[in-house]
């Protein structure tokens, strides 16, 4: 695919946060913060119908960042763009929603100068947290996305408390479901990728009785066997729980330099009472607590404690593991061919209605 010309990015004054951007070499983001932003991840969607494209940003302070970009073609003449979990700033970058969002802004042009005329927008998920939705600066021509690809809440646990600590930031009921699932002799096992049509059996069952689209069993097979990626790798393990030869609940759970990410989740109809997804958990922060993982991820929830919410089971189960509640901006679009983008926005509008 032609980009045009590769150069540094242009700076139309001398008020930016960006000092030079250039293409980059894909391995280049394996110094990513988050496996969402490595060059694994690019490698792995450019095998789903994804383009993967690397880029080397120098923020003004001299510090140096790479962003995974990911392309696709909607139609014959329009593509567009993803930003997963970025751009990462630097640690010295003012925490405030106006500078971040000039600089998200700076980057959307930066990328406008390099990429393909056929693409119709560029979609961010900025990574940083957010104190209150309603201070939010993300200047025009920026608009919220029809939906979201990441989920922008999610709880995360400190992993450098101790394990007392943490147990004790769990509900009273949680560590009960732990302690019990062990008593009443569920074993769990981390697996290897023989096993992973027997998690996907679940994962079908799963979406069945929740409402929730799945991948193809392909994808999480390349997942797992990735020999095809030369660069840094996750380390992503399959946990299955089972009693007296019943297989009740699997986790699939990433690994990333000192962050664990619970990714997927299924259960049996089977057996629910004896609290098998409970024990899974507890053997994911063990072995993320070896791996001497600093954070432990459980990637998603709703926004809030509603009870009307088609998956308020899933914040009940996740919260009352303790730790933080994290709120995150969401997914931003800014628009390069505003006519187009609104048709898009549209056609995506009606397809989530029609999913639901």
């Amino acid at each position: 695919m032609s980009t045009g010309p590769i150069r540094p990015f242009e700076k139309e004054t001398q008020d930016t946060w960006i000092q030079n951007f250039a293409r980059t070499d894909l391995f280049a983001c394996d110094n990513a913060a988050s496996f969402l932003q490595s060059g694994f991840w690019g490698a792995f969607k450019a095998r789903f119908g994804w383009e993967e494209l690397a880029f080397e940003i120098e923020w003004k302070s001299g510090v140096k960042k790479f962003l995974l970009v990911l392309r696709r073609r909607l139609a014959p003449f329009f593509a567009l763009v993803y930003v997963p979990w970025g751009p990462e700033l630097p640690e010295n970058f003012p925490n405030e929603d106006v500078p971040r969002g000039l600089a998200l802004k700076e980057l959307a042009l930066a990328l406008g100068d390099m990429l393909p005329k056929d693409t119709a927008f560029i979609r961010f998920d900025p990574p940083w947290p957010v104190e209150d939705s309603k201070s939010l600066y993300f200047p025009a021509p920026f608009t919220r996305s029809a939906v979201d690809i990441q989920a922008p809440d999610t709880v995360i646990l400190d992993l450098s408390k101790s394990l007392e600590s943490l147990t004790a930031e769990m509900k009273p009921k949680w560590r009960y479901n732990i302690g019990l699932a062990r008593k009443k002799g569920v074993t769990v096992s981390q697996n290897t990728v023989d096993k992973l049509p027997l998690f996907y059996e679940l994962l079908k069952e799963t979406a069945q009785r929740d409402g929730i689209v799945i991948h193809s069993f392909e994808y999480y097979r390349v997942l797992f066997e990735n020999d095809w990626y030369s660069g840094k790798k996750p380390d992503i393990r399959l946990y299955l729980a089972e009693h007296d030869g019943d297989l009740l609940a699997g986790i699939v759970t990433l690994f990333w330099k000192k962050e664990a990410v619970y990714l997927y989740g299924a259960s049996s109809n089977k057996k629910r009472n004896l609290m098998a997804p409970y024990a899974l958990q507890a053997k994911a922060l063990e072995d993320a607590r070896k791996l001497d993982c600093r954070t432990y991820d459980l990637f998603g929830i709703p926004p809030t404690d509603d009870p009307n919410h088609p998956m308020k089971g899933l914040y009940l189960f996740k919260t009352g593991f303790g730790g933080t509640i994290v709120h995150k901006a969401g997914s931003w679009d800014y628009p390069y061919r505003p006519l187009i983008y609104r048709i898009l926005r549209f056609a995506e509008k009606l397809q989530r209605k029609l999913r639901r």
